[in-house]
């Protein structure tokens, strides 16, 4: 993909969501998320208590595509006819003809959602799935783009009707609004009656939106991206607090918004952490817990993070540590024993931004593998051979060395995860211990101070400098017999009078006397 049309999409998203952002304020991720979604051609169900702005979002975002789009306020006797249309006999042509509900739009605002019955709720599956309203055994289109934004509200549940398992697999997203900061609640009422989804202008059309719909599919996922999206899933499945786990068509669902996420940010290749963003949105409502877990308060957002906790994150070469990221996130490759220079690396597998040589051009020889954020080379450009391969294969977010620089020999002792190399190429002197995780070697080489003769305790430090520490102290008292107050005299023990006994902690009577 050009990176002209990249950037393109990510210019008009960013105005989309100030336009958003305008109206719902303080709620950047959230509208971030809702474009998101309207370009990974899927549907939204904002769930929050009332008053936060969930009818707001979902006009603001109404009003700022030109196109058409209809608000289905759902009560308790709607019928499934008012939302998808019925057929009428027109007396006039002695036929009959079909009028189309307030479904057939861009963009519909099922506000109050879980207020209608079930029936009337069945009445939007088709049409959330496929596209499509079937009446009286036609097929009837709806326009494209469509998206469905629904709001519900969690509490005061007398009177509604719980959305089925099947009416929350057809959301792509759940999102919850929440409450505004004290600055931003402020700034709402100072202009309470001046912002309103009504005054918003159109930024894009719907022909737009549809061909930034057709390149969010065109985004690069590597085949190890793949991968781990099927394991987080599977990982749902075989947890033993959740009865049902996230279908296949969640998994789809998280590639497609992932695509569209990454475009929004400016990237026109999927990274593992767009998936790991988009896991809760996309993956939480699909998640139904065992009864067990339910009492004992066990959230959906519990069992992905023992999810992601448990499915190890792809390196770029298509391989895959054992235990999930280090802790500061970044991938860290074991240096070379003695500070000897790794052989020449073999041409690198396609990294998750780049795709394969294409029309069966063979690639130059790159000895450096890439990094997650590097794209392919556009035009069918041939790289330039690279140098001698780095001690270090490049992490997540660090760029390889530039203009083929020689990296510096790796040190004897292997690096720390929070632990940087030695500056400018220096070889650090050998230490004696190895440093712990998260703390940073000696600074400029410096060599260690000699540990003490004794080891720390949990908690206590060691004596400073390497001073020996003092001779420890006499052996402790019995139980019941204090030492002395100072001078480290032995205090006598007390003499056991006649007809009684000793004890811990002082003398009792013997029995009978």
């Amino acid at each position: 993909m050009p990176a002209g049309h990249i950037q393109g999409f990510a210019g008009l998203a960013g105005r989309l969501a100030d336009a958003i952002g305008a109206v719902v304020l303080g709620k950047s991720e959230v509208v971030r998320l809702t474009l998101t979604a309207l370009f990974a051609q899927g549907h939204v169900l904002l769930e929050d208590v009332p008053g936060v702005g969930k009818t707001t979002l979902a006009r603001a975002l109404a009003a700022t595509v030109h196109g058409q789009w209809r608000r289905i306020q759902f009560t308790p006797d709607l019928l499934p006819s008012d939302v998808s249309g019925v057929t009428i006999f027109n007396q006039a042509t002695r036929g009959f003809e079909f009028h189309p509900g307030p479904v057939f739009a861009n963009i519909v605002i099922a506000d109050e959602i879980n207020r209608a019955s079930p029936k009337t709720q069945s009445a939007l599956l088709e049409v959330m799935g496929e596209r499509t309203v079937t009446v009286d055994g036609v097929r009837h289109p709806v326009p494209r783009p469509f998206l469905v934004v629904a709001t519900q509200n969690p509490v005061e549940m007398d009177g509604t009707y719980r959305l089925p398992e099947a009416q929350l697999d057809r959301f792509l997203m759940k999102l919850s609004v929440g409450y505004p900061d004290e600055s931003v609640e402020i700034e709402v009422l100072r202009g309470a009656t001046l912002r309103s989804p009504d005054a918003l202008e159109p930024v894009t059309d719907t022909v737009t939106v549809g061909e930034m719909v057709r390149m969010a599919q065109q985004v690069h996922i590597a085949d190890p991206l793949y991968a781990y999206a099927v394991r987080l899933a599977a990982a749902t499945r075989a947890h033993p607090q959740v009865r049902v786990g996230v279908s296949p068509r969640g998994v789809i669902a998280l590639t497609r918004a992932a695509c569209a996420y990454a475009l929004i940010h400016g990237r026109g290749y999927v990274l593992p952490e767009d998936l790991k963003a988009l896991l809760g949105p996309v993956f939480a409502h699909r998640i139904l817990l065992t009864p067990d877990a339910q009492l004992r308060g066990t959230t959906a957002d519990e069992v992905l993070a023992d999810a992601i906790r448990s499915v190890p994150v792809p390196l770029p070469g298509g391989g895959g540590g054992g235990g999930g990221t280090p802790p500061n996130g970044r991938a860290t490759a074991p240096a070379t024993a003695n500070g000897a220079q790794p052989a020449t690396a073999s041409a690198p597998p396609a990294t998750y931004g780049s795709s394969g040589p294409r029309n069966g051009t063979q690639p130059a020889t790159v000895t450096t593998p890439a990094m997650y954020g590097s794209p392919g080379l556009s035009n069918h450009a041939q790289p330039a051979t690279a140098s001698t391969a780095s001690a270090r294969p490049a992490t997540y977010g660090l760029p390889d060395p530039s203009n083929g620089a020689q990296p510096a020999t790796a040190p004897a002792v292997p690096a720390t995860y929070g632990s940087p190399g030695a500056p400018n190429g220096a070889h650090p002197t050998t230490a004696t211990t190895p440093a712990a995780y998260g703390s940073p070697g000696p600074p400029n080489g410096a060599q260690p101070a000699t540990p003490s003769a004794l080891p720390a305790t949990y908690g206590l430090p060691g004596p400073p400098n390497g001073a020996q520490p003092a001779t420890a102290p006499e052996p402790p008292a019995t139980y019941g017999s204090p030492t002395s107050a100072g001078n480290d005299t032995e205090v006598p023990a007390r003499e056991a009078a006649p007809g009684r006994r000793r004890m811990f902690g002082g003398l009792r009577p013997l029995p009978g006397s």
